[in-house]
């Protein structure tokens, strides 16, 4: 029947069980029977027949006369044993039982199910052991007892004890229609099977033995009514012990069926034994079966506070995993006066079946109280037949039919008016179908909610035929209110259109609800400490799915984690669930329609969205799927874009993907609905190319493995970039017009017209989107560079420093995509600073410096960089005149200097780097640097692999030179070490005379110590100083006949004179080809005061500056030249300390009087101060005028 399909525990397909209690998910007041049918139907007789359900129902006469109301709640007995009789016949037509012959020898076989019922009816059974004899649950013993039963007292009654029995219990007020019974009143023990080995056979069996025998005593009878209400809650039992994994719902079951048997045992003995017509007396005389039913109604009465208890967790979870009920579109859907329709969405395993189930049990809960009493019908639609609109209109009516007793009579009639208009089987036509429904639902004068669960299950056909109609009764039936729920699709929500919908997306406090109310319940036995790591690690990884979080935490309780770190640890790599892989790949099976075709598209866009740097667009997904499935060679932007069909694909992967907005293409907004549909892609769509699958492997391997297959993923997407930037259009067309590179030059957010103007500084606090928001931007589909052009330019290079291992990125492709110079390179490289398509970017990134060498060195792994340098010709077009040299000055800014290594030591480009040039660039870059960590000590170990060069060449000199300016003690230390014990090496470094005589316009070329002093590295000099044979280089002039002190007077720094000075005493007085002494260049240098006067005063006292200092040039006398610059401290200092004549300076004129002989107006003020301290030290009376 269809509607048995609507009780059915959701599976998406070969889904988890999902959490629902069974009382929820029903269909009518038929779930006690329905129910009971699904556990017995093999799987293969699953479906089942709408039009047999409802043709059923014409083979029993309804009674006849006026129905004056569609809704008689007092229909007749018969009235409702016609209907039963009728479901039934089609229910056990549809699912017959095993035929007798088949049933072989054993109990064991018989039950064969894993259900729980079965689960513990086997359990009951083995555990009375000798005390009940298997055959008596057998063929023909069954039908024996049955005959017996039929016939008590049948000749004196004219009347079945069965019938009799159901009158007594009524006349007792006995509710047995209030009962979930496993048979029909009206017919019972024609249905009865020929077998009681199933569950379900002797639950059935008992209820009609034990109403039959109501009828025997008063008290007697009140313990049947009791026990006939409590056999009701084992039909609760499937559910919720599977659900739940309840082992004490198990066990409390295992006892009810113990006492059954036990019931089924002693009634067997006095049916066949006593007779027919001692029956009665025998069941008031032996108090064997009262003692049982008393012991049936203590163990059933646990079961069912079990029952109740897992039901009141299961609500608890199911509202947790709800949106709340009181949602503004909810209320409004509800509140209506009108017809309305209100539309659930959600992601696959969000929580829409246990959602549209709570619904259920809140619209039934506020139903109860109004008057006229709502009715809802609720259907659920699976990937089968169930999903095909003819299944869902038949069990509608169905339920409709149950729900109005008063309808039953006007079915009837309709069905004969549309046998004898030529239709045989009405129930076989979809038009008659909903020709009868649309009737009906306008007849009936109550409020009426439609409920149906996974319409995007259906097949197209259905789904539209379905969705018309119901637009069709919203129009027509009033006070029709219907709710739909289904994955957000792009079709169905173009069809949906304007209806209210409300989205269950995934949410961390319901998440962290869901998480802990399913740790309390399953992992209570855990410490109070791993209970919290759980919650918390899983509230946070569970992104509204449901499904994993059950899964996860089963996974849990089967490995029985207990301790903190191992829980931590297996936290840290959880592993994808095994049943939630079977879904994932049922669903990809589905959804392709196991089409070739299909498959390759779906799968090749789960990868790209497995290992996708960011959320991608509709389009962009489309265009990259597109490239990267094609069976023929795509060259061009134009020729790709005609393969390209973004509504196919999004079709293809809906079930793995997040809700997307279907309106706007190009919103950044796909990604995969979660982290556990990543591992599927990574484990299950790459396991073929691996030989490892299917195998028990270590972890170690395992995580291998599964870095390879990213790996894979990788180069898949890294392809179809690579793909993309080599089509003809990206490098033929400049990304940017000519306006734009002068737009690009503006100020960004600034308003001319206004004077008072905000800072346009980045702000660190913000994102760049936000700082971006208000930027003039660029669309590359402007420039014919399609979809795929943004994400393949900013993100191929991290996909492409990914792969390790081969097989590696091609070469040539490698090379054209970076070629020097390229319009390509210089398209991609400019999208790339441009990740939101701003005409300002974010950072700079200079194409005319780079060429494949330095991408691959910067960006590559350092397989493919040492690929390229085994394989590419350096020469040609595509690399920069010295690729290795530019490729290393671009790493020590931006990147790994391993890659140095490799570039210094290997391939064919190392000769380029083994050399004076290529150190003087890493001394150059270490001098800017900030930090002068460990990997620089990597480039200046370097030095030791060509030291041979460094003398064979003769360039050691000019590197020790070099070093000692930029102050690299790293290079000097390595240097010197090694010259210790290489003579031709400390020979080339201590050289006295230098290749180089010039290193700029404005400054000689010195040796080592004055290229220290002159970039005043104190340190380094004082390091040289200590080194053995160093003489030559201390006492070197050049050109200028500058020595090192001379240089050290440009700075003035008294550290630097007090190294030097002991040392190198007869420079002091060493002139320059200027004339100029140490101590006269010390008085003019522009240094600070302090520093000259402390340099000066070392000169004097350690160096005996003030000796022989006599100048054959009198304008360069210290003194003087101190007088001319008015420079009192220093007059003053030359006089005090260095003991020089003051008389040099002054003249008398021909007065008589004193005056400086180098008087000058521009010092005028400081003259008579300097004049009055040299006649005091020349004890001369200064005489004022």
């Amino acid at each position: 029947m269809p509607s048995t399909q609507s009780v059915a525990s959701r599976n998406e397909p070969s889904e988890a069980p999902r959490t629902i209690p069974q009382h929820y998910v029903i269909l009518g007041d038929a779930e006690h029977k329905l129910s009971a049918q699904r556990s017995l139907a093999p799987n293969n007789q699953y479906a089942t027949s709408a039009t047999t359900s409802l043709s059923s129902l014409q083979l029993h006469d309804l009674p006849e006369g006026p129905t004056t109301t569609i809704d008689n709640e007092a229909q007749t007995q018969n009235d409702q044993g016609a209907l039963s009789t009728a479901i039934h016949a089609s229910g056990s037509e549809l699912y017959s039982s095993t035929e007798p012959s088949a049933l072989g020898d054993n109990i064991g076989n018989d039950v064969s199910s894993s259900d729980l019922w079965s689960a513990a009816y086997r359990e009951a059974v083995d555990s009375l052991g000798k005390d009940i004899d298997v055959a008596i649950l057998k063929g023909g013993s069954v039908a024996q007892l049955f005959r017996q039963l039929d016939e008590i007292d049948k000749e004196a009654t004219q009347e079945s004890a069965f019938l009799r029995g159901v009158r007594y219990l009524h006349s007792i007020q006995v509710p047995l229609e209030r009962f979930k019974l496993a048979l029909d009143l009206a017919s019972p023990l024609t249905e009865l099977e020929p077998t009681v080995a199933t569950v379900f056979g002797v639950v059935r069996s008992v209820t009609a033995i034990a109403i039959s025998f109501a009828a025997a005593d008063l008290e007697f009878a009140k313990q049947i009514g009791e026990m006939l209400e409590q056999i009701s809650y084992i039909d609760d039992c499937d559910t919720l012990g599977q659900k739940s994994d309840r082992e004490d719902i198990h066990k409390a079951l295992v006892l009810v069926y113990q006492k059954i048997l036990e019931f089924y045992k002693v009634a067997f003995e006095i049916l066949t034994r006593k007779g027919a017509k001692l029956v009665m007396k025998m069941i008031l005389e032996n108090d064997r079966l009262p003692s049982i039913v008393e012991d049936f109604l203590k163990q059933a009465d646990n079961l069912r506070k079990l029952v109740q208890k897992a039901t009141w967790e299961i609500v608890e979870d199911i509202k947790a995993m709800l949106y709340d009920h009181e949602n503004p579109q909810f209320i409004n859907w509800y509140s209506a006066s009108d017809s309305q329709q209100l539309v659930i969405l959600g992601e696959m395993g969000c929580g829409k079946t246990v959602a549209m189930a709570f619904l259920v049990d809140e619209l039934r809960r506020r139903n109860e109280c109004q008057i006229p009493q709502p009715k809802t019908c609720y259907y659920y639609c699976r990937d089968d037949e169930t999903g095909q609109a003819i299944h869902i209109f038949s069990a509608l009516i169905l339920a409709l039919l149950e729900q109005f007793s008063g309808l039953k009579k006007r079915f009837f009639e309709w069905y004969k008016q549309a046998q004898a208009s030529g239709y045989f089987e009405p129930a076989a036509h979809i038009e008659k179908l909903e020709e009868f429904l649309q009737n009906i639902l306008e007849a009936i004068d109550r409020p009426l909610f439609i409920i149906i669960d996974g319409l995007d299950e259906c097949d197209r056909a259905s789904r539209n035929g379905l969705l018309r109609f119901l637009n069709t009764l919203l129009q027509k039936t009033p006070r029709l209110k219907v709710i739909l729920s289904c994955r957000p699709q792009e079709e169905i929500l173009e069809q949906l259109g304007e209806t209210a919908k409300i989205n269950l997306s995934s949410d961390t406090e319901r998440d962290s609800i869901i998480v802990q109310k399913t740790v309390e319940r399953h992992l209570c036995y855990l410490s109070n400490g791993v209970q919290a790591l759980v919650i918390e690690s899983l509230s946070r990884l569970a992104q509204g799915s449901a499904i994993w979080t059950k899964m996860i935490i089963e996974l849990i309780e089967v490995r029985g984690i207990r301790a903190l770190r191992p829980m931590r640890l297996f936290l840290r790599e959880i592993p994808l669930p095994g049943q939630l892989s079977r879904l994932y790949l049922a669903l990809l099976s589905r959804y392709t329609s196991n089409d070739p075709e299909n498959q390759e598209l779906a799968s090749t866009a789960l990868k790209i969205l497995a290992i996708t740097r960011r959320p991608l667009s509709i389009l962009e997904l489309a265009w990259g799927v597109a490239l990267g499935s094609a069976q023929q060679e795509v060259t061009t932007v134009a020729a790709l874009a005609e393969l390209v069909d973004h509504q196919r694909v999004m079709s293809l992967i809906q079930p793995f993907i997040t809700h997307v907005d279907f309106r706007d293409t190009k919103k950044l907004q796909i990604g995969l609905v979660h982290q556990s549909a990543k591992e599927f892609i990574i484990k299950q769509l790459t396991s073929n190319q691996s030989g490892l699958q299917g195998q028990a492997i270590s972890i170690t391997a395992e995580q291998a493995l599964i870095s390879k297959r990213i790996e894979i993923l990788e180069g898949g997407i890294l392809n179809i970039c690579i793909k993309y930037l080599l089509l003809e259009e990206i490098g033929r067309i400049e990304l940017f017009t000519e306006e734009q590179v002068a737009i690009e030059e503006l100020p960004q957010e600034f308003d001319l017209f206004n004077d008072v103007g905000d800072s346009t500084d980045y702000d660190v606090r913000c994102t760049w989107e936000a700082w971006e928001e208000n930027m003039i931007r660029y669309d590359p589909i402007d420039r014919s560079f399609g979809e795929f052009f943004v994400y393949a330019s900013c993100h191929w290079l991290e996909h492409f420093g990914t792969i390790t291992a081969e097989p590696l990125p091609d070469l040539r492709s490698v090379e054209r995509l970076c070629q020097a110079g390229s319009i390509r390179l210089q398209n991609w490289i400019q999208q790339n600073c441009r990740p939101d398509c701003t005409i300002k970017p974010r950072f700079e990134f200079d194409s005319s410096l780079y060429d494949p060498l330095s991408i691959t060195s910067l960006y590559g792994s350092a397989a493919m960089l040492r690929y390229m340098l085994e394989k590419s010709d350096f020469d040609n077009e595509n690399f920069l005149p010295e690729p290795a040299v530019g490729a290393a000055d671009q790493i020590f800014q931006w990147g790994d200097f391993s890659r140095i290594r490799m570039l210094f030591l290997e391939g064919n480009v190392k000769h380029q780097l083994q050399n004076l040039d290529f150190f003087r660039l890493v001394m150059r870059r270490w001098f800017y640097s900030d930090e002068h960590g460990q990997d620089w000590d990597l480039m200046f170990d370097l030095i030791n692999n060509v030291l041979d060069k460094v003398i064979e060449e003769q360039w050691g000199n000019e590197l020790l030179c070099k070093a000692a300016g930029m102050g690299c003690m790293p290079i000097l230390r390595r240097l010197f070490d090694r010259a210790q014990d290489e003579a031709e090496l400390r020979a080339e470094l201590l050289r006295e005379s230098r290749r180089e005589q010039s290193t700029s316009s404005s400054r000689l070329a010195h040796q080592s110590i004055g290229e220290a002093v002159l970039e005043d590295h104190v340190g380094v000099v004082e390091y040289l100083l200590e080194q053995t044979g160093i003489e030559g280089h201390l006492q070197y002039r050049n050109s200028r006949g500058e020595n090192v002190l001379h240089l050290a007077s440009k700075v003035c720094n008294p550290e630097m004179f007090r190294l030097l000075v002991p040392c190198f005493k007869e420079g002091v007085h060493q002139t320059d080809s200027q004339g100029n002494t140490v101590m006269t260049r010390v008085i003019m240098s522009s240094s600070p005061s302090h520093d000259r006067y402390e340099s000066a005063k070392i000169l004097l006292l350690e160096g005996s500056a003030n000796e022989n200092s006599c100048p054959t040039d009198e304008q360069q006398d210290p003194l003087r030249i101190a007088v001319r610059l008015g420079d009192l401290e220093m007059c003053r200092l030359l006089v005090s300390v260095g003991k020089l004549s003051p008389l040099s300076a002054m003249v008398l004129d021909n007065g008589g009087k004193v005056l400086l002989r180098d008087e000058t107006a521009e010092h005028e003020q400081s003259a008579l101060a300097i004049l009055q301290l040299l006649c005091t030290y020349a004890n001369i009376e200064l005489i004022s005028t």
